[in-house]
């Protein structure tokens, strides 16, 4: 006896597909974790019919991140070779609602290997479903975190965590930022200073002190030291 299953039902995959595949770290997306599975449940997918395959692209990106460069280099070549976008798995995605958002508004048609009757009616539901539900974490965690202060837990702190170097470079550059716009508003107090005949760092310091300006951290008060600091920003 003959078997027709839901895949035949539907249609057999034609024309031109991009896939778009996504890992959730680093350590996954170089060791293929999960990658394999989804290239298998693609080709599963096109397996049968007049395909095209024009690129596989990967992703490798936290479930919270909203910057998506491969996701918008997918639906580039998606209108470029007006092909279908083709994932793996749409239940794996069915809470991230950039995604789903984006999917919806990039005016691709797309298909999911696990769910290929899914259309764009049912996508604008996950998408909307989606924002509801993070929405509603965000604020039952907020009030957790309330909760928890007004029993006079102590929060934050040294948890062990350490940032990856990433992280770490991005604080850093945070913080010279702020410190060159702190020079960059003192450079015209301090030439007032310097105009007015104050021209050592320890007079320039003291003007500064007297003024009421506070440092750049915003404790104690000015030294030497520091003003040279902030000249040599000013100068840099």
């Amino acid at each position: 006896m003959f078997v027709t299953t839901k895949r035949e039902c539907i249609e057999m995959a034609n024309g031109n597909f991009v896939a778009y595949y996504r890992v959730s770290t680093q350590r996954q997306g170089a060791s293929g974790l999960g990658l394999e599975a989804q290239q298998a449940a693609v080709r599963q997918y096109l397996n049968g019919g007049s395909w095209n395959l024009v690129a596989e692209v990967t992703e490798i990106e936290s479930g919270k991140k909203s910057d998506r460069p491969q996701l918008a280099e997918a639906l580039r070549l998606c209108r470029l070779h007006n092909a279908t976008l083709v994932i793996a798995k749409l239940d794996r995605l069915a809470r991230d609602a950039h995604f789903l958002l984006g999917l919806q508004k990039a005016g691709v048609r797309f298909v999911a290997a696990d769910m290929p009757e899914a259309n764009e009616m049912i996508i604008g539901i996950m998408a909307v479903v989606a924002q509801a539900e993070r929405k509603m974490i965000s604020d039952r965690t907020k009030a957790a975190l309330r909760q928890a202060k007004e029993r006079g837990v102590k929060l934050g702190g040294n948890r062990g965590f350490v940032p990856p170097p990433g992280d770490a470079s991005a604080a850093r550059k945070a913080l010279t930022d702020r410190a060159n716009a702190k020079a960059s508003d003192l450079a015209p107090v301090i030439k007032e200073i310097r105009e007015a005949g104050v021209t050592s760092l320890g007079g320039i310091a003291r003007a500064l002190n007297e003024r009421g300006i506070p440092t750049a951290r915003g404790k104690g008060e000015w030294s030497a030291v520091q003003v040279q600091r902030v000249l040599e920003r000013v100068a840099a």
